[in-house]
């Protein structure tokens, strides 16, 4: 089992490559919460997220011979642009596999790094699968993305600085993917402070960390399903799940409406970007996945901030239908002159903002008399929301929300 001691040692090697980064503490989610909210701010570190760090201890620890031989992995992103920059500062060729619909920022930025990208597979599991072919084709080394004890050390010095920039800490919220990050942040912050409690988080549909603490054995799940891309992995590691059920105080899960209204939150109220793996301990905290007291002092690891701009406009859009602040409507006016003027009425009587409308006479869904009319909308939360569609159907419309 992984222990202090050996995140101890792994921070000399991930110190030469990766940052220390900030801790900030947040008036905003203290307010919301309740409790005192510092986040840690792992979306500044080199290559955008915390994954530097333990593929920098990992690489250190190689032979010469495998040094020559080269390295290969399977990532879904973060993992492939640490494996690719700590193995090119050593002069280390790298193949990294990643899905076939990994974020294209990522894979752009593994090549930048150095990497040789291959493409291939639904998620991260089919990745690796492949990962492992070329493994034995080519001879190389293989550096897991998670269940390796010197990748867990060194993801693990990021307990080593929340506990030093923030002795205080009651509780750290970490991420769950496969469950590298949080055995050695878990390993780390109960080796100086027992006390200290450990969450994991992972998103709703890729959930096997809690299914498999409750069976006792790891359980794998037939497919993963969120905007989470960073922790989509169908089930953690055969070493992690050890050192989870050892130092992990409990699991919980949020939805990805919940993560997308985090990301835009932390975009809005506190000018950071995080991608929705990096915004999951945020949003399990915010939505009171887990029990914790008025003042608890609590440390959300933002764990990444590597998403994609395709990506980022369908969640920002997605978080602000979840907060009532964005509504797409769909309803049917008879066409005669007169009748867009009668709606807009209602609408004027709201004063809602109004981005778009789309007049349709040409839909088969409706009768030849008619027109559909689709009206994109800026609101100012739920109540304005339930107000204006009340009002709506109060006189006869019959309104379909499209978002």
């Amino acid at each position: 089992m992984l222990d202090l001691e050996d995140v101890e040692a792994a921070r000399e090697r991930v110190d030469q490559t990766a940052r220390d980064t900030p801790l900030e503490y947040s008036h905003t989610y203290t307010a919301m919460t309740d409790a005192e909210i510092h986040l840690k701010l792992e979306n500044f570190q080199r290559t955008g997220a915390f994954k530097i760090r333990g593929a920098t201890n990992r690489i250190a620890t190689l032979s010469e011979d495998e040094k020559a031989r080269g390295v290969v992995t399977a990532s879904a992103g973060n993992h492939a642009q640490g494996v690719a920059l700590a193995a090119t500062r050593i002069g280390v060729d790298s193949t990294i596999v990643m899905p076939d619909h990994a974020p294209t920022a990522k894979v752009k930025a593994t090549r930048n790094y150095g990497g040789e990208v291959v493409l291939d597979g639904v998620d991260y599991d089919a990745a690796a699968e492949r990962a492992h072919e070329i493994e034995r084709e080519r001879g190389l080394t293989y550096v897991h993305a998670f269940d390796d004890e010197a990748v867990m050390a060194g993801q693990g010095t990021i307990g080593l600085e929340i506990v030093e920039d923030c002795p205080e800490v009651d509780t750290v919220v970490v991420p769950i993917g496969g469950g590298g990050l949080i055995s050695g942040i878990a390993a780390a912050v109960k080796g100086l402070d027992p006390s200290i409690r450990v969450i994991g988080v992972q998103a709703e549909g890729a959930s096997s960390a809690a299914p498999s603490l409750e069976k006792g054995e790891r359980v794998t799940i037939d497919s993963v399903e969120t905007i989470a891309d960073g922790i989509a992995t169908r089930s953690i590691g055969d070493r992690t799940f050890e050192h989870i059920r050892e130092y992990v105080d409990e699991v919980v899960t949020v939805s990805d409406a919940e993560i997308a209204v985090t990301m835009v939150y932390l975009l809005e109220r506190s000018k950071t970007l995080v991608e929705g793996a990096g915004a999951v301990g945020l949003a399990a905290t915010i939505f009171e996945r887990f029990d914790y007291a008025d003042g608890e002092v609590i440390v959300p690891l933002l764990s990444g901030g590597n998403v994609d701009m395709n990506t980022l406009t369908t969640v920002i859009l997605r978080g602000l239908v979840e907060m009532g602040r964005y509504l797409k409507i769909r309803t049917v006016l008879k066409d005669r002159p007169g009748a867009l003027e009668d709606l807009l009425s209602i609408f004027s009587r709201h004063d809602p903002n109004i981005y778009s409308i789309h007049h349709d006479r040409t839909s088969r869904e409706i009768e030849l008399s008619d027109a559909e009319v689709e009206i994109e909308l800026e609101m100012r939360g739920h109540d304005h929301v339930d107000a204006l569609l009340g009002d709506l159907r109060e006189a006869g419309y019959e309104v379909e929300e499209v978002m």
